[in-house]
């Protein structure tokens, strides 16, 4: 929001109150602490009135500084709040010297002026951002006063903002799932969850941190609608300001932005590791489509006899009955033996998910005995909350209340028991602000926040039934700390090459965001795409951490479109299954540091000024970069960080540091080695739920530079989430030695090594005819075969 009208004038009816200097100061073992008034105080006469500010800064963890700002400390605040994880202790030290005070946490500190009340936060000394003139303000913007002294206090358009300064060539990103351009610098951006599409300003999953590329991040702790203005009021600051008399951020440390999303999301929580089962292929029965027991077994037969592996199958909304969602009830026309079906479909190897939402339909047997209990969101007259979108006489449940958390829960669990594995938790966007909840929280701050209350009542459910490590939803909605409940989709898009671009773009700001894995309905939902545009987004959709094939009107079983896309979705599927102790060694690290499995190209190279902008291709773990082809003429365009690529597919080399555009045909895809890296691939391609160690091939690729040199590491994640096994390479351009850690036999490549002088501790040959199903191996290669644990020396 827009308090100003230029540099000079502020908007009409509207007065801002900014520290003029701090005035009295405490410093405590865990708090620094500033009172700071809007006017200078040059006698004992201007303390007798005018608006003061308080401001308080601790030192949660290491590399992070808390800053809370507010006016009367007696205004009330009902909640909902964000569920933090408990602050530590120790982390701040304070120093005062020259007029100024430092509070410092780690290599992060912020230097007070006591004179101007300005605080600059540096990393090492070397400044990242500050809060200037104006840098924290407290704003009414139905001004009745006068002087600055005085002000009508029954006004209620109090606000209080924080303006960071922006350095020259510095760029912001994140704020949640956002469509529009990737960097936020000069845009408006209000955080409000809302069903809108993929192609407006509006969005699904909206998220109070931003991520800057002068290595430091912000968490504005507010559940409710915080409005942001990213070099768009002022072109030289990042604006951000809540309703109230409180405004509280943390500011995270680098210096690289994921050592800032590890440390946000040690804050604000990370995902469980999903089962492997989840990064397999979904198939769904699409929204509006007439499907029976018959047309899903045809979906789920056509896979298999066409060699396309399967993981799960989804029903969506009309696996109940018009009219009845939710009643957590299979329309008995369509599915007489619910029970029966969803048997023979697991005798197949399937896991089960279910549409759900948090809402119930007046014609829902459900309805009658959640109002009467309670259960239901209420209008001010003691009421339920009704309206007519979706279903007629809709209520929502209020998650608030423990007893509505259970009595929903029951509903799932029983699913379970009929056979559902995971539950696509759509909606929960279109929360009324003015709505009355159990227990008394803010309706305004509700409105974002009961995305999570309601993704977490659905993952807790089934962790309680399945484990942990089982739980998984397929949600649309979220909000900061939502990350713990994966995985979530980006909505509902269109079916073109624009609606692609939209959707990995806002893939992208959502895992800069702090969410680990993500997902999107390939060939897009709305409408029906082209063959052309399915075959695209095919091996977009099975080089994304999760993949669903899930459509509005139409459905999006590949022989639908054409035998190619047959072909397509085959070969993508299974090289996914081969590269999956790759993919969830990556799920592990989104597990363990936030890092997440698709990442902006600037997350990895964010010394890279070319990787600033760059939001139509991406690195799927920290190895791989992929270039989805994004239009009708086959035309790839990519561009290559430093250092020697190598085609993951065909063995061809790329020197980075720039651009390239090539022809590309639907069996390929941009999918390059980072120069370094070693990729285990795996053996088997019929799914992703198998022993990882047992067979697996290790490609290494040599470091860059005129000779090739292989070192560096790499381990296989088993299914608890431990190393199964792992190799180690150390070397220079005269050989190398190989270390392998398991009990299985493994393959190591050396790809483009050449014939060596001598090998020594492991079988070795040079390829012939290619040894991979879907990566080739050149006949430069090196191939290393160890029967178990051992060390191989190779001499060039």
């Amino acid at each position: 929001m827009k308090f100003t009208n230029g540099c000079w004038v502020d908007a009409e009816n509207t007065a801002i109150f900014s520290p003029a200097q701090v005035y009295e100061h405490t410093v405590e073992p865990e708090r620094v602490r500033l009172v700071c008034p809007t006017g200078r105080i040059a006698s004992r006469g201007a303390t007798l009135g005018g608006v003061v500010l308080t401001v308080e800064i601790t030192a949660p963890a290491e590399g992070v500084l808390r800053v809370r700002t507010y006016h009367y400390a007696g205004a009330l605040n009902c909640g909902p709040a964000f569920d933090l994880v408990e602050a530590q202790t120790g982390w701040l030290k304070t120093e005062e010297k020259d007029g100024s005070i430092i509070a410092r946490s780690g290599e992060l500190a912020a230097e007070i002026d006591i004179e101007s009340a300005r605080v600059v936060f540096t990393h090492a000394g070397r400044r990242v951002t500050a809060l200037e003139d104006r840098g924290l303000s407290y704003v009414k913007t139905a001004w009745g006063g006068r002087d600055g002294l005085y002000y009508d206090p029954s006004s209620e358009d109090a606000w209080m903002r924080a303006q960071l300064s922006l350095a020259v060539n510095e760029h912001i990103y994140g704020l949640g799932e956002r469509f529009g351009a990737f960097v936020r610098n000069g845009q408006s951006v209000d955080l409000w969850n809302e069903d809108g599409g993929t192609s407006t300003d509006i969005a699904y999953k909206n998220v109070p941190f931003f991520l800057s590329s002068r290595g430091y991040g912000v968490f504005v702790n507010h559940p409710g609608r915080v409005s942001f203005e990213i070099g768009s009021e002022n072109v030289s600051k990042t604006g951000f300001a809540v309703k109230g008399e409180a405004l509280d951020f943390f500011l995270f440390d680098g210096p690289g932005p994921k050592d800032v999303l590890a440390r946000y999301t040690a804050l604000t929580g990370r995902p469980p590791l999903p089962a492997p089962w989840t990064f397999g292929l979904w198939l769904s029965t699409s929204f509006t489509t007439n499907y029976d027991e018959q047309t899903v077994s045809s979906f789920v037969d056509g896979m298999a006899e066409r060699g396309i592996p399967l993981s799960v199958f989804h029903f969506d909304c009309f696996w109940m009955r018009a009219f009845r969602w939710c009643d957590f009830e299979f329309d008995p026309a369509m599915f007489p033996d619910p029970a029966g079906m969803l048997a023979r479909l697991k005798e197949k190897g399937l896991r089960i998910c279910l549409w759900i939402n948090p809402y119930v339909g007046q014609e829902s047997p459900l309805f009658e005995e959640g109002a009467k209990a309670g259960y239901f969101l209420k209008r001010r007259d003691g009421s339920v909350w009704q309206w007519d979108m979706w279903q007629p006489g809709l209520a929502i449940v209020d998650f608030t209340n423990p007893d509505a958390r259970a009595w929903y829960a029951e509903k799932l669990r029983r699913l379970v028991d009929l056979g559902a594995d995971c539950f696509k938790t759509d909606f929960g966007e279109r929360i009324p602000a003015d709505a009355v909840y159990f227990d008394g929280s803010d309706p305004e701050k509700m409105h974002n926040y009961y995305a999570y209350l309601y993704n977490k009542t659905v993952h807790d459910a089934l962790a309680e039934k399945k484990g942990e490590d089982e739980a998984f939803l397929f949600a649309r909605s979220a909000t900061a700390g939502s990350q713990k409940f994966p995985v979530h989709w980006g909505g509902d898009c269109w079916s073109t090459y624009e609606a692609m671009e939209q959707t990995l773009r806002g893939g992208l700001s959502l895992t800069s965001s702090g969410f680990g894995f993500w997902s999107h309905d390939i060939g897009g939902f709305e409408r029906r795409s082209t063959a052309d545009i399915y075959k695209r987004w095919l091996a977009f959709g099975l080089l994304s951490s999760h993949s669903r094939l899930h459509g509005s009107d139409s459905v999006r079983v590949p022989w639908s479109y054409d035998e190619e896309a047959v072909d397509v979705a085959r070969f993508f599927t299974r090289l996914k299954m081969r590269l999956m102790p790759y993919i969830y060694s990556a799920a592990r690290e989104a597990h363990e540091t936030g890092a997440p499995v698709m990442r902006a190209m600037m997350l990895e190279f964010p010394e890279d000024r070319n990787c600033d902008y760059l939001a139509t291709q991406y690195m799927f773990g920290e190895s791989l970069l992929v270039a989805p082809v994004l239009n009708d003429e086959s035309r790839a365009e990519y561009y290559l960080p430093e250092g020697r690529w190598t085609h993951l597919l065909t063995g061809d080399e790329r020197e980075g540091g720039r651009w390239y555009a090539e022809h590309c045909g639907y069996m390929s895809v941009p999918l390059f080695a980072r120069a370094g890296s070693i990729i285990p691939v795996g053996a088997r391609d019929d799914g992703p739920d198998y022993d990882y160690a047992d067979g697996v091939t290790f490609f290494c690729y040599a470091r860059s530079g005129e000779n090739r040199v292989y070192s560096g590491g790499a381990e296989v994640t088993g299914r608890d989430g431990a190393v199964s096994c792992s190799i180690a390479l150390s070397g220079d351009a005269a050989g190398c030695a190989v270390k392998f850690e398991g009990d299985t036999p493994c393959r190591v490549v050396l790809v483009h090594a050449g014939i060596p002088k001598a090998v020594e501790g492991a079988a070795f040959e040079l390829p012939r005819d290619g040894l991979m199903l879907t990566l080739e191996m050149q006949p430069d290669d090196l191939v290393l075969a160890f029967d178990g644990a051992g060390t191989a020396t190779i001499r060039f």
